[in-house]
């Protein structure tokens, strides 16, 4: 496996860069936090929505948040790939699909992880803002998003790792994300497929344990400055 890693840790890094397009973890790495960072805005809007006091904005945003859940991603890529370019008569780039329909289903995600910090807050927080004046658009801005972002710090983490995870999907379309890498690598040392997808295997188990180790000291520290706070109100 050594000699494996020796031979191909570049191509395994970065695809066939710069002679070709980017691949590779590096590919994989970049289309998640990308896909995170574009999404945020979309989630934080969906995630206000999902607990807007207006039924007309609240349910059909709970719609488009459960129907999407509801899809498998596997099935979006293809829709993505294949349907839509038949349809519109625009094709992009694997990369560019793979992106967007990341995006898509990490909007729906943080909707959900936002309105979840927003409806952990006491309602008091609220309701104090607005007796102070603030307007209802306000108070969220102010008051209510900040504090519910800290405190979902650890979930947003959680779902990179996730993106993460869902980037080998993009092997499908043939994006040249680590895992498609991976597969062309075994069928170079065709007799060393258990070595190549043990590197694999630990490629992906580091940097998922990695961010996962993160977002559960986050959670700790969350947790700890909390608590003086609860014993100064009890």
């Amino acid at each position: 496996m050594i000699e494996l890693i020796q031979d191909y840790w570049l191509y395994f890094l970065v695809g066939q860069y710069p002679n070709g397009p980017l691949g590779g973890l590096t590919l994989t790495v970049l289309l998640s936090a990308a896909a995170l960072l574009l999404a945020m805005p979309f989630g934080l809007l969906l995630g206000v929505a999902r607990v807007s006091p207006w039924r007309a904005v609240r349910w059909p945003t709970a719609v488009l948040v459960q129907v999407v859940r509801a899809v498998p991603l596997l099935l979006v890529v293809f829709w993505a790939y294949f349907f839509l370019p038949a349809v519109t008569g625009v094709k992009t780039g694997q990369a560019t699909t793979m992106l967007m329909t990341l995006v898509l289903f990490d909007a729906v995600y943080l909707a959900e992880i936002v309105a979840a910090g927003i409806r952990a807050l006491p309602k008091g927080q609220f309701e104090g803002a607005r007796s102070l004046g603030l307007s209802y658009p306000q108070a969220l801005r102010l008051v209510i998003l900040p504090q519910a972002l800290r405190h979902v710090s650890p979930s947003l983490v959680s779902q990179l790792v996730a993106t993460i995870k869902a980037t080998s999907l993009g092997y499908i379309i043939g994006l040249s994300e680590v895992s498609f890498i991976a597969t062309q690598v075994n069928t170079l040392v065709f007799t060393k497929a258990v070595e190549v997808y043990l590197v694999l295997a630990l490629t992906y188990f580091i940097l998922c344990f990695g961010l996962s180790r993160l977002a559960f000291l986050l959670e700790r520290r969350m947790t700890a400055r909390a608590a003086p706070a609860i014993k100064v109100t009890a």
